[in-house]
């Protein structure tokens, strides 16, 4: 593991493991979702919105689809069997980024990380629900990302964006998100899969109860892979907790340590 992972690793852990907020059971729950001890029973329905939809809202532990290991982020091409599809370039792109330690990644510069790398980051991420947009506020570096659901279209020139532009449809009882208009070669993961602007990307919403949260994630982005590839998590309401604030550009110690090739 590089020295850089060591650091972040330190650096990227949950709020709750410090406690810097204090406790305050979760709203909108069921009195039912409670136990006789008054803590939330993770195993309940999964709570209902206004318009009768299940409700998205809560603080979210991140998802992983293989068992946690000392690795602090998930590595794409271990979700997928056989590896990514990837364009010959795409792939020298990344095996390059990875051989210089990731040091030219977003996070390492404060700057936003795509959210289908925010998916599975060690920090955590609250949503908050409403009739005409779902918000993403993510811990690590302080990101909002805002998916649109009042009906609109995705743009065709819409400016690129780090976290792009999303709009959302209810199927059921499942979300359907369609982002696009991606930064140009943004990094989709800690080793440097890359992104370009063609890119589209699919996540359908669905919590299952009141604890469990899954995300279905497809990504089709022809310059870059050879056909599109999909991949399933899993993300664990954290009951009664909040986000802490991180100010990732605050005393910003760690530039001169980053190390190349």
């Amino acid at each position: 593991m590089s020295a850089r992972f060591l650091l972040l690793g330190l650096l990227c852990v949950p709020a709750a493991v410090y406690g810097q907020w204090p406790a305050w059971p979760t709203g909108g729950a069921p009195k039912l979702a409670r136990t006789v001890a008054g803590q939330l029973d993770l195993n309940a329905p999964a709570p209902k919105a206004a318009d009768g939809h299940p409700d998205l809202s809560g603080v979210w532990d991140r998802g992983m689809t293989a068992e946690r290991t000392q690795r602090p982020f998930q590595d794409l091409p271990s979700v997928v069997p056989g590896g990514l599809p990837m364009q010959a370039w795409a792939a020298e792109l990344r095996a390059k980024r990875k051989e210089e330690n990731s040091r030219d990644h977003p996070d390492a510069h404060c700057l936003p990380l795509h959210p289908v790398q925010l998916h599975s980051h060690p920090q955590p991420r609250k949503i908050i629900q409403t009739p005409y947009e779902v918000l993403i506020m993510y811990e690590a570096n302080d990101g909002l990302r805002q998916i649109f659901t009042d009906g609109r279209k995705l743009p065709t020139d819409a400016e690129p964006w780090w976290f792009g532009y999303s709009v959302g449809k209810w199927d059921g009882d499942t979300l359907v998100v369609e982002s696009t208009g991606w930064r140009d070669m943004g990094w989709i993961d800690e080793e440097g899969t890359p992104i370009t602007t063609s890119g589209r990307v699919i996540e359908r919403f669905r919590r299952l109860n009141m604890g469990t949260l899954e995300i279905a994630i497809t990504i089709d982005d022809p310059k870059t892979f050879t056909k599109p590839w999909s991949y399933t998590l899993t993300q664990r309401l954290m009951p009664d907790a909040e986000l802490i604030e991180f100010v990732c550009a605050e005393n910003n110690r760690s530039l001169p340590h980053l190390v190349g090739k």
